[in-house]
């Protein structure tokens, strides 16, 4: 009786285990999302409701919205994020705005997970860190204070 129950268990374990066609070589098996050459992505925006034209950014810098974005990083950006160009989790906010358009920080602060499925330049930098930016759940107000605080950290004044 104990050798047809251990047969019966081991049986149970390799039938659940089993099952379904083996992932393309390199492919994330519990991923979703298309290929990023199968979309229409467009890597200067993002994914995301932000447009240049939606956020309609002054020339000069708010400095109570950059007071609020300063507050705000403080609670949940600044364990990864040095104001540096210096990587510690994640990569470091110098100069960040002049390598991304203001519609595309957007939209990575209030949709990261999209977008680290679908844009290559993100997902060559989740290999250099290796985790992931978890969504802060900011709301759009909150997120326009970090651009703005993001803007100043670059020098724009």
């Amino acid at each position: 009786m104990k050798k047809l129950f251990v047969l019966l268990s081991f049986i149970s374990l390799i039938s659940a285990c089993g099952g379904g066609k083996a992932p393309e070589s390199g492919a994330n098996p519990y991923s979703t999302a298309e290929p990023a050459a199968a979309t229409n992505y467009d890597p200067n925006r993002g994914i995301g409701k932000w447009t240049a034209e939606s956020l309609n950014l002054s020339a000069t810098l708010d400095a109570a919205m950059a007071a609020n974005g300063a507050k705000i990083r403080e609670v949940k950006c600044s364990s990864c994020h040095k104001l540096t160009d210096e990587k510690l989790v994640g990569p470091g906010w110098k100069g960040v705005t002049s390598r991304r358009k203001p519609e595309w920080i957007m939209n990575f602060i209030t949709n990261p997970d999209p977008m680290i499925e679908k844009d290559p330049a993100v997902q060559a930098q989740l290999e250099l860190c290796l985790v992931r930016m978890p969504n802060q759940n900011l709301n759009d107000t909150e997120a326009r204070e970090v651009l703005e605080f993001l803007r100043q950290n670059d020098g724009l004044k």
